[in-house]
């Protein structure tokens, strides 16, 4: 884990109360709850949680990529900007793919399976570049899948014609194409081996160090977080429940539910008996009061019961949401 000091970098993101609700005719599902954070500069931030904690609403919401009927709120400042939730839907086409790009979840499903790599590649520029001539275009695209380890032939493929690796690469490639400063990769590796999981880690690494961007990966994959990122943030039912610099979250985690986390991955310098967490994730329209967690918790009192916890700083770095937190044991 080669985790940076986050903090000695400006920002680069800033979140404040995001909320992302869902509307049905019958009731709002709150997928995403009062999220707040910041992204520095060069920073890796990693999101986890079960499925259907939010994660990828969240990616969405960000981007601005949520349709109505869900609604959005809160506060996102790119760059010292203005409110990215203000913006109009051409001021913010503008700044996607060129400022802040999306890796999406599941590369299977992403590409248009009846137009050559490189025509898609080329679409990016025409919507943001319309002023590279082509040869310029098709050179930047040659070198761009040079980057993400892909040979300039596979422009000329149609995606059933790749592997799911290199699907998955072509998302990348499409992604940098503009040199993004934020990049939103969501779960990047999702149903991928784990030697192609591996390689397209790696290659995020190298095209991040490349273009000194920041990047949110979002995952479930504990071990591959605990070998990529700089700082891990954890959601459960929509909220942010913890969120530190990667060492020391896994040395210690301060949240009930990043616990059992940790928990249930595999140690290979230990001898330890995985424990899984009874029961499962609430459904987002039919939260219990108080602190989500609550009916799983272990250490839960007649507050969690009562009262949701908030997101507060505990120690330098580190934020949780528990009442509990002070007086929990520790290994």
């Amino acid at each position: 884990m080669n985790a940076v000091n986050s903090s000695s970098f400006p920002s680069i993101l800033q979140v404040q109360n995001l909320r992302a609700t869902y509307y049905t005719n019958r009731q709002a599902i709150p997928a995403v709850s009062d999220v707040s954070f910041t992204l520095h500069q060069g920073e890796r931030l990693g999101i986890v949680g079960e499925s259907g904690s939010g994660k990828s609403s969240l990616a969405l919401a960000l981007l601005r990529l949520l349709k109505p009927p869900t609604k959005i709120e809160g506060t996102v400042t790119y760059n010292g900007g203005p409110n990215l939730l203000a913006l109009s839907q051409a001021q913010m086409r503008t700044l996607r793919w060129r400022d802040l790009a999306l890796i999406p979840q599941g590369a299977m499903n992403s590409l248009n399976p009846v137009m050559k790599v490189k025509h898609q590649l080329r679409d990016v520029f025409a919507a943001h570049q319309q002023d590279w001539p082509a040869d310029r275009v098709d050179d930047h695209i040659k070198e761009v899948l040079g980057l993400v380890g892909l040979p300039s032939t596979v422009g000329e493929l149609y995606p059933h014609e790749l592997s799911g690796g290199m699907k998955q690469r072509v998302c990348i490639a499409m992604a940098i194409l503009l040199e993004p400063k934020v990049i939103i990769a969501d779960e990047p590796t999702s149903a991928l081996d784990v030697v192609v999981q591996r390689l397209i880690m790696q290659t995020l690494r190298q095209v991040q160090a490349k273009l000194h961007s920041a990047v949110i990966i979002i995952g479930h994959d504990m071990g591959l977080m605990a070998q990529f990122v700089d700082r891990l943030a954890v959601m459960y039912a929509g909220k942010l429940v913890e969120i530190a610099p990667v060492k020391p979250f896994y040395r210690t985690p301060l949240h009930p539910y990043s616990r059992s986390l940790i928990a249930a991955v595999p140690s290979t310098r230990q001898q330890r008996v995985m424990a899984g967490l009874p029961g499962s994730q609430p459904p987002l329209a039919q939260l219990p009061t108080g602190c989500a967690f609550h009916p799983r918790c272990p250490f839960a009192v007649e507050r969690c019961r009562r009262e949701i916890p908030p997101l507060r700083t505990v120690a330098p770095e580190r934020a949780v949401a528990c009442h509990l937190v002070e007086t929990l044991p520790h290994d």
